[in-house]
């Protein structure tokens, strides 16, 4: 038991400082969003690439948070039974939900995402929808990564 207590333990400072690492993705989409807004509404030049940069900047703080939300219990549940349900009770369906619907789920998502993103990998995928066509194969490594972290952070929720 008491190891199990230090991976937990490990597990948890890993995710708090994966966390606090992936939040820092917050100022470059900061400055990519006012250096846009500077030039679209000062200079009346509009950038080619401030979406593109916005979208997977976003998209990367989102994926790559959830393990730590996970571990902050920060993700919706369905409070209306859970709350009123003992200590215990809440447990052994939290067990149960993980080991059914969880765990199988992302390794699902990681199984999937990994061919996803090795044949962007491959390809040097690069974006069609904008003229800029920014290189998007670091963008998808997010997937399988957030599943991986999710998974990590999975075992002592």
């Amino acid at each position: 038991m008491d190891s199990y207590l230090k991976y937990v333990r490990a597990i948890d400072k890993f995710t708090d400082v994966t966390g606090r690492m992936f939040s820092y993705i917050v100022y470059p989409l900061v400055g990519a969003v006012a250096y846009e807004v500077l030039a679209r509404y000062l200079f009346d030049a509009p950038t080619v690439w401030a979406y593109d940069m916005t979208y997977m900047l976003y998209g990367a703080i989102f994926m790559l948070g959830t393990a730590y939300t996970l571990k902050n219990k920060g993700h919706i549940r369905t409070d209306l039974f859970y709350n009123k349900w003992s200590p215990n009770r809440q447990g052994k369906i939290d067990a149960i939900l993980y080991i059914l619907c969880f765990f199988p789920g992302m390794i699902l998502f990681l199984w999937a995402s990994w061919d996803y993103t090795v044949h962007s990998w491959i390809t040097n995928e690069k974006s069609s929808n904008s003229p800029w066509m920014p290189i998007i194969y670091p963008f998808k490594t997010v997937i399988p990564l957030t599943a991986a972290l999710l998974l990590i952070q999975g075992v002592p929720s």
